[in-house]
């Protein structure tokens, strides 16, 4: 898998990152949304830098103009609920890509440590021969990006995968890696050292979900 960590570059992501993961600031739920939205559109960015281009000619009202313009058919598929304002800044730079969604969540059993990932809903347009863009916020563990993937299956071989994450950590890009193929691509802004004992990321942020729409009872 290729990884495309962008913190090892200087660049104004940085300052969403920071923002959104500084205990104050995230506080404030409109600019925590926001902020993803931003980080989503620059994560796109860098990505479609290595995807099709083709030679076009427009007209302008003076002339004509020969230029290398996006030529791909996008899926692009989040992780409900906190996919979704990663969604809407991938959808501000792919606006021609279809769209998929999918609900995954940790259902914990007799263990609070210990837990499957659960996917429910799930509405998704063919895949096949399709570039796929699958986004998930939080890379922790690694299972419920897995999990979506297995889960789209049905529905075509993608041409392409790309995964998009904000802030994962070191085991869950590891295990990532091991459950997809060597063209696969992550494009991820930070990756932290470590797991709590609850499978949260350290440092991380918290609870993406909860700060961008606010607390939910666990089943």
């Amino acid at each position: 898998m290729h990884i495309h960590n962008l913190s090892h570059q200087n660049s104004i992501l940085n300052t969403f990152v920071s923002e959104i993961r500084h205990v104050h600031i995230q506080k404030d739920s409109m600019r925590f949304r926001r902020n993803i939205e931003r980080i989503g559109e620059i994560l796109g960015y860098e990505m479609s830098k290595v995807l099709n281009y083709k030679s076009s000619t427009i007209e302008t009202p003076l002339g004509h103009c020969d230029i290398n313009l996006f030529d791909n058919d996008i899926v692009l598929c989040s992780v409900l609920r906190a996919g979704i304002p990663l969604h809407n800044g991938l959808l501000n730079y792919f606006d021609a890509a279809e769209n998929a969604f999918i609900s995954a969540y940790r259902h914990h059993t007799h263990n609070p440590e210990s837990f499957e990932i659960i996917v429910e809903y799930l509405a998704c347009p063919s895949l096949e021969n399709k570039i796929l863009i699958l986004a998930d916020p939080m890379l922790a563990t690694g299972q419920s990006m897995v999990a979506t993937f297995e889960a789209l299956k049905p529905y075509g071989i993608p041409k392409e995968v790309h995964l998009i994450s904000i802030i994962g950590a070191k085991d869950g890009v590891d295990f990532v890696n091991t459950h997809f193929n060597d063209s696969t691509h992550l494009w991820i802004a930070a990756i932290d050292e470590t797991l709590n004992e609850k499978s949260y990321i350290i440092p991380g942020l918290g609870d993406a979900g909860d700060l961008a729409f606010g607390e939910k009872l666990q089943k």
